[in-house]
């Protein structure tokens, strides 16, 4: 029971406090009415006062200024050569002293360049030629749509392109044009004609352009496996076709005892799917005389020189285009010596529409593709390959590539959707971008990018503007092209095809010598032969044709089976 006493003291507790909160009551109001007249004394808008404050406010940072986007560049610096490929973007301005930069000698971990239809890639791979090219670096170089060949003619000097150099700090930008060679695959193109043997090429690559299956694909495998053993030359679709015909006759089946057969199914697939690719033009592009690689590694005046591959009639199956730049590769790998990490690469080598290459191959297609990719660096060779999404490279060979440069992605659909986060998940965090609404936000010309540093590790996350190429942005034109072709040096060496005697004229030959002897020819003498007429039956067997042929062969060959290497290619 409560006391008058407590009663008493908590009511003067009570009164206290009471008094304590009106006090900080009042003084709060009188705060607040200090504050209203401050603000009742201030100059109107606009006033003479409001603008010598303004005036005398410091001002905005600059972009120069920029902490976030010199942060980004300082990851950029290098202290060798190095691709100038633009500067760094930070809230939709550039800044010309930040700029981002690939080490010239780390062009040979191979890259990426990616990014949906009318985004700039291919300026952005024409720039990159063009630095290549002034280091001293050749380059090769899919010319899918006929785009690239400005490379070989000056820029246009605009106002337009003046104040976009200023603005990705090219401040020494000029227009110049670079030594351009152009080849297309077989006859029925506009450059110098380019081909490959059947036996070169190789059972892999073949069946990968005509569309086999593994079963016809071992198929093939074996038939060049019996072509090989015999030095028998295969040079060309007809040579094909004459031993596939051989090999199911009653006469091959003899020949293959041991090793397996070729079933007669299966051979009748094989030779339509030749049958359709000589149609569609191929016909032109198997046969001699060979691309000679040394011929993609040159300099002219101490500029590195830029081959341009064209599709040429190949244009109905471009699958061909980019399996002949995989076996152009696999033959740089067989021919050049190793060297280890260099200052610069020895070529760079640039495949555009890279999902061609990719699509519907087999499983052992594509782990010669990712080995090539991993072992070729050492060769000091640089792989680039350029496709609309990232997801279009298997990820072995996704993970070989070093600098990814990303322009904008379009996300409409949910695959899109997916696609576009499976990219921002293999680039390193940003706090700067937000990835994932940054790679549907790049205008055309800019690019999110990241490569490796001249000690390996990767760079930061860069939203770069790309500088502009020196170069013609533009094609310069079919008549012109032709006109470039003829007067190289490459077309008195590939211009005239040559079809020398081969596995077509050898069976042909061993055929008409197979032909029974004339009835009315005597029949030969019972018992053994004169020593005479022995050494007339062996002039006789020297002096076939057939004979002659498979000697030629069989010497070329050195008496043994061809050795092959990447993708079941030859050895040179």
């Amino acid at each position: 029971m409560t006391t008058p006493q407590e009663k008493a003291a908590a009511a003067r507790k009570a009164a206290e406090d009471a008094a304590r909160v009106a006090a900080e009551a009042m003084a709060a109001a009188e705060a607040a009415e200090q504050e209203a007249a401050a603000a009742n004394a201030k100059p109107a808008e606009g006033s003479e006062s409001d603008s010598a404050s303004a005036e005398s406010a410091p001002e905005p940072p600059t972009s120069g200024e920029s902490s976030a986007a010199a942060e980004i560049a300082e990851g950029y610096a290098v202290s060798g050569p190095a691709l100038e490929l633009g500067t760094v973007m930070v809230d939709g301005v550039a800044d010309p002293g930040a700029r981002v930069r690939i080490p010239l000698r780390m062009m040979n971990r191979h890259g990426l360049v990616a990014g949906a239809t009318g985004t700039g890639k291919t300026k952005t791979l024409q720039g990159i030629a063009e630095h290549l090219s002034r280091a001293g670096v050749p380059v090769v170089m899919a010319d899918v749509k006929g785009d690239l060949s400005g490379l070989s003619e000056p820029g246009a000097d605009t106002e337009k392109i003046r104040a976009r150099a200023a603005e990705t700090g090219a401040t020494d930008w000029a227009p110049g044009a670079l030594p351009t060679e152009f080849v297309s695959l077989g006859t029925g193109g506009i450059g110098v004609p380019i081909r490959a043997t059947i036996t070169s090429f190789g059972p892999i690559l073949l069946s990968k352009v005509l569309g086999l299956n593994d079963t016809q694909e071992s198929t093939l495998g074996l038939i060049f496996h019996w072509a090989d053993q015999r030095g028998v030359a295969l040079l060309d679709l007809k040579d094909l076709r004459a031993v596939i015909t051989h090999l199911t006759s009653p006469e091959g089946k003899e020949d293959l005892k041991g090793i397996g057969g070729v079933s007669s199914q299966t051979a009748g697939v094989i030779l339509r799917s030749l049958v359709n690719l000589e149609a569609d033009g191929g016909d032109t592009f198997f046969g001699e005389p060979e691309l000679d690689p040394a011929d993609l590694l040159r300099t002219a005046g101490g500029l590195g020189v830029i081959t341009l591959f064209e599709l040429g009639q190949q244009a109905a199956r471009p699958a061909l285009f980019s399996t002949f730049l995989m076996w152009v590769l696999a033959d740089l790998f067989q021919t050049l010596p190793e060297v280890g990490d260099v200052d610069k690469p020895k070529l760079v080598f640039i495949f555009d529409e890279a999902h061609l290459l990719f699509a519907e191959a087999s499983k052992a297609f594509l782990q010669q593709v990712e080995q090539t990719v991993k072992l070729i660096r050492s060769k000091g060779v640089g792989v680039f390959f350029c496709t609309q999404l990232p997801t279009d490279i298997p990820n072995p060979v996704l993970s070989q590539l070093g600098a990814r440069v990303q322009h904008a992605l379009r996300a409409f659909t949910p695959d899109d959707q997916k696609a576009l986060s499976k990219t921002v998940r293999t680039y390193p965090k940003s706090s700067v971008y937000d990835l994932e609404e940054a790679l549907t936000s790049l205008g055309t010309g800019e690019a999110i990018v990241t490569v490796l540093s001249e000690t390996g590790a990767p760079t930061p996350v860069a939203w770069t503007k790309i500088a502009p190429p020196r170069s013609l942005m533009d094609t310069i034109g079919d008549e012109a092209i032709k006109s470039k072709a003829l007067s190289s040096a490459l077309q008195g060496k590939y211009g005239q095809s040559i079809d020398r005697e081969s596995a077509y004229e050898m069976l042909l030959a061993s055929v008409a010598a197979a032909e029974p002897a004339p009835e009315s020819a005597p029949p030969p003498p019972a018992g053994s032969p004169s020593p005479q007429e022995q050494d007339s039956a062996a002039e006789r067997i020297m002096a076939n044709p057939a004979v002659k042929s498979f000697l030629r062969s069989a010497a070329s060959a050195a008496g043994r089976e061809i050795s092959r290497s990447l993708f079941g290619t030859r050895r040179r």
